[in-house]
C-alpha cells in the first residue's frame, strides 16, 4: 500500500512540474513588451486578411507602383509589407492602405455596374 502512495506523490509532482512548465512557455509564448512593434504573422490575423485584400488588388503591372506612391513609401517596401511579410506599415499608412482599398472596390464595383447596364442596352 505504501509503494502505491509513493507512486501516486511523484506522479503528483511530475504533473506539478509539467503543468508549471506549460504555463512558462504560455507566459513566454504571450508576452508582450510594452511599447513594442507587433510583427506580421499568426498572431495579426487582422493585418493578414487586410494584406490578402491589399494583394487581390495588386495584381496588374503597376498597381504595387501606384499603391506605394499613395502611402508614400517605396515598391520594394510594398513588397515587404504584402508579399514577404517581413514588414508592416505605421497606423496612418494602414489606414490609408484601408481607403485605398476601400476606393479600389467601390471603382470596381462601378466599373462592373456599367458593364452590365451596356450589356443590357445592345
Amino acid at each position: 500500500m505504501r509503494a502505491l502512495g509513493d507512486v501516486c506523490e511523484g506522479l503528483a509532482e511530475v504533473v506539478c512540474l509539467g503543468a508549471k512548465a506549460a504555463h512558462r512557455a504560455y507566459k513566454i509564448r504571450t508576452r508582450q513588451s510594452r511599447g513594442g512593434t507587433l510583427r506580421p504573422g499568426t498572431e495579426t490575423p487582422l493585418w493578414n486578411a487586410l494584406a490578402a485584400e491589399a494583394r487581390r488588388r495588386t495584381r496588374r503591372r503597376g498597381d504595387k507602383v501606384n499603391l506605394g506612391r499613395h502611402l508614400g513609401v517605396p515598391r520594394q517596401r510594398i513588397h515587404e509589407y504584402l508579399k514577404a511579410g517581413s514588414a508592416a506599415p505605421d497606423a496612418e499608412r494602414t489606414l490609408q492602405l484601408l481607403l485605398w482599398i476601400s476606393r479600389s472596390r467601390s471603382l470596381s464595383a462601378r466599373a462592373v455596374s456599367r458593364k452590365s447596364a451596356l450589356s443590357r442596352m445592345a
